[in-house]
């Protein structure tokens, strides 16, 4: 179960990749923000979790969901990102939320419920951590279901079915031969 170097340099890009599709979803997402309010980052949200998704989809070994959040955030950081070094933070909760839905399939499954279900997991853990870092606690109970309906579903959708999206466009592509996903694909394991 330990990550090969191939499956290291996997990560390693995808996380760079998406670290810099992040920081241009930042700038959808002030747009969003300045024409519809702060309930925009909930539905902006599941894009953010999308790395530990596609990594993990194709790598399939534990830490690869983790691994490839927080290199992510690791490269934001490096990239100017002015959220500083507690981006490493969010990148860690994020990524441990979508590693506990990988967990508890044993790694051995993911299907498109399975990826949306990680999206979620990412969302259920960005939204514990976000509410102690803003104090949800003082907002109307309300609004607070609603963040939390809305984080949920872009986690599933913008996480998890844009993310098995990706990862189905990446594999008939080829480029994906000889990795796991490639694997079980063949052995009917998909």
């Amino acid at each position: 179960m330990r990550w090969t170097l191939r499956e290291t340099l996997i990560i390693a890009v995808l996380g760079a990749v998406f670290a810099v599709l992040y920081l241009a979803w930042v700038q959808l997402w002030l747009v969003a923000q300045a024409a519809f309010g702060a309930i925009s980052m909930d539905v902006f949200m599941g894009f953010w979790f999308i790395a530990s998704m596609v990594a993990a989809a194709i790598v399939r070994k534990p830490g690869v969901a983790f691994g490839a959040e927080v290199l992510a955030a690791a490269v934001q950081i490096l990239l100017g990102s002015p959220a500083g070094l507690l981006l490493i933070v969010t990148g860690m909760v994020q990524g441990a939320g979508a590693e506990l839905v990988f967990a508890l399939t044993r790694w051995r499954s993911y299907s498109l419920p399975v990826l949306m279900a990680a999206g979620v997991g990412a969302a259920v853990f960005s939204f514990a951590y976000t509410w102690v870092r803003f104090d949800y606690g003082a907002l109307e109970p309300g609004l607070i279901v609603t963040m939390f309906v809305l984080r949920c579903l872009s986690g599933a959708l913008l996480g998890g079915l844009l993310g098995h999206a990706i990862v189905q466009a990446l594999y008939r592509t080829g480029v994906l031969h000889g990795l796991r996903i490639d694997e079980d694909r063949r052995a009917g394991r998909a």
